[in-house]
């Protein structure tokens, strides 16, 4: 089987990686691709670092891990993203956002969209444990675990990003 965890992945941290592993042990993974959209929905302002130095990042934290992939791809829907892959990984707060009808042209379309995902693995964010789908048992430390924060300098984010992320350079987020 294999499955597909889609992210911006700006920068990868100690918490994807763990999303990943469980994953991978969670549903018997023979591969999980890390999946990065060339423009990224909801996040059409990343800039720096490029495309192409965040999937190099990427390449270099899947080269010591055999069982991990690297995709980039046009789609940028979750739902799309997911169509060719046996499980689809997220954390909880994008499986609201799959659910949400914003990002579909009606509820109706949201509805099909989100019945042919194969099976759903989700990593809890803080407290919330969605309903209804497959939860991963990652450490309750890394709940709180966030690319964004480690962009923004959060004091307590400086060990969260993945060493092979440190070699680049952000621009203003």
């Amino acid at each position: 089987m294999i499955g597909c965890y889609p992210g911006s992945f700006d920068p990868p941290t100690v918490a994807h990686l763990a999303v990943a592993e469980a994953a991978v042990e969670a549903a018997a993974l023979d591969r999980l691709d890390l999946v990065v959209s060339r423009v990224a929905l909801g996040k059409e302002h990343l800039g720096a670092p490029s495309l192409a130095e965040r999937v190099a990042v990427l390449e270099a934290v899947a080269a010591t891990r055999p069982w991990l992939g690297v995709a980039v791809t046009d789609a940028r829907l979750i739902t799309d993203i997911a169509r060719s892959y046996d499980a689809v990984v997220m954390g909880a707060d994008k499986w609201r956002q799959v659910n949400d009808p914003a990002w579909y042209a009606d509820e109706a379309e949201r509805d099909a969209a989100v019945a042919s995902l194969p099976l759903v693995l989700v990593a809890p964010r803080g407290d919330d444990r969605p309903d209804g789908v497959r939860l991963l048992d990652v450490d309750g430390a890394l709940r709180h675990v966030s690319a964004t924060a480690v962009r923004e300098g959060h004091p307590h984010a400086a060990t969260w990003a993945l060493p092979e992320a440190s070699g680049y350079e952000r621009g203003p987020t």
